[in-house]
């Protein structure tokens, strides 16, 4: 089925909407960014999203992520906290005569940690805008996404028109850790056509991305006073050379030979990231345990459940080095385990998607072969929708002033406006 055309004066009235919108969609972000939403904090933001889809006319549900239900599902991740009393939040249009296709458009409302705070130009999570930019906390990664899906319809109903075809607007949670959020959604709901996330990738669409496992290994050593450290077995040392050696795994498996094609021309997609060590008890003593927590990447094509057993491997090994006799190994497996996905480029919405940022932009869209993961994955593996990422240039997520440019979400509203009209197609708002 192709788009759908657009008439010349409806297609005006939407992008002369989104111009209108511009401050308040903006101060939308500002809202988003001020909610500290980190995992298991996101429940006032969700209430917020729940408000603004509502004030949209919409259907709005809470969908729960529940264990029981999910955890036997293969794109479940075992979750690192409860989740009462954080509900997804989601929103539905239903049209008076369905003449295109079904369309949902998903973001994340979850962020990282701010990390040091002190280092923030201004405090994270009090938005400001400097040179264009929006700062705060999760700005970019990925609110303004958020921000784009709600003025996109809001556009559409601007110009007095809507969606001929079923439309879900989600808000989810923990996609920084798990993906359970977004699995919850898609198992709940009628399958779209399409799904598209705006995460940050600079207008580029998404291609392919690596799976993810996140691993812990606790080292329990022998304490000891530190005049006789050597009578000790130091757990702290101890847990820093077993990640050496996963730093060994991560450069085994960026050689060329373990390479999918969609990463040929990276040099090193698979990342093994020391992200948390905590341990020890007292300066002058051995310490006696010590924990490692990592994020390991896993390459499109190879099964998490084999990374998993590599990774098991190598805990074993390092356990039978005499370098560590006397010690005791725990791993375990919380949080992401979730396999890489690759992304058709000619699925009919990477080719809308395309097109209309084109026609925004003026020029052909990039795709990124992403070193990271999103929720995108779980439509094209576990339900045979085609899916993508298509979002606004930020800079720093993660890190500290993480921004985005406000320019640049305005061009992704405008693009995510015109996939809704051509994708859709139109109907007169009653």
């Amino acid at each position: 089925m192709d788009l759908i055309p657009i008439d010349p004066g409806a297609k005006r009235a939407i992008l002369d909407a989104v111009d209108a919108q511009k401050a308040e969609a903006e101060a939308l972000l500002a809202d988003l960014v001020r909610f500290p939403s980190t995992l298991g904090h996101e429940a006032w933001c969700l209430d917020y999203c729940a408000r603004a889809f509502a004030d949209l006319g919409l259907e709005v549900r809470r969908i729960p992520t529940e264990p029981a239900t999910l955890a036997s599902h293969p794109g479940w991740s075992p979750p690192l906290v409860p989740y009462e009393g954080r509900d997804n939040v989601v929103a539905l249009h239903r049209p008076r005569e369905v003449k295109g296709r079904s369309l949902c458009l998903q973001g994340h409302i979850d962020v990282v940690p701010e990390g040091a705070a002190d280092l923030w130009t201004t405090p994270p999570f009090e938005p400001a805008i400097r040179d264009g930019r929006m700062y705060g906390r999760g700005a970019g990664d990925m609110k303004a996404g958020v921000a784009s899906n709600v003025f996109a319809l809001k556009a559409l109903h601007a110009a007095g028109i809507q969606p001929a075809a079923d439309l879900q607007l989600h808000a989810v949670i923990e996609e920084e850790c798990t993906g359970n959020g977004a699995l919850a959604c898609m198992v709940a709901l009628p399958k779209p056509d399409a799904v598209v996330i705006p995460e940050p990738f600079d207008h580029a669409l998404l291609v392919a991305e690596v799976g993810v496992i996140w691993a812990w290994v606790t080292v329990t050593g022998r304490p000891a006073h530190v005049l006789e450290m050597q009578k000790g077995i130091n757990a702290i040392e101890a847990v820093t050379a077993i990640a050496a050696r996963f730093k060994q795994y991560e450069a085994r498996m960026n050689e060329a030979a373990n390479r999918h094609p969609a990463f040929a021309g990276h040099n090193h997609p698979i990342n093994v990231n020391l992200g948390t060590i905590e341990g020890g008890e007292w300066n002058s003593s051995v310490p006696t345990r010590a924990r490692i927590g990592m994020r390991v990447g896993v390459m499109p094509g190879y099964p998490a459940a084999r990374a998993k057993t590599d990774i098991e491997a190598l805990v074993a090994e390092a356990a039978r080095d005499p370098a560590f006799d006397g010690c005791r190994l725990a791993l375990e497996f919380k949080g992401f385990f979730a396999e890489g996905c690759t992304f058709d480029p000619q699925w009919p919405i990477m080719r809308a998607l395309d097109r209309f940022h084109a026609e925004v932009r003026g020029t052909p869209a990039r795709h990124l072969a992403n070193t990271g993961l999103t929720d995108a994955r779980f439509w094209p593996l576990y339900q045979g929708t085609q899916a993508t990422c298509y979002g606004p240039e930020a800079e720093r997520i993660h890190g500290i002033d993480e921004s985005v440019s406000l320019a640049s979400m305005h061009d992704v509203t405008r693009v995510l406006a015109l996939l809704i009209a051509g994708w859709c197609g139109l109907e007169k708002c009653l």
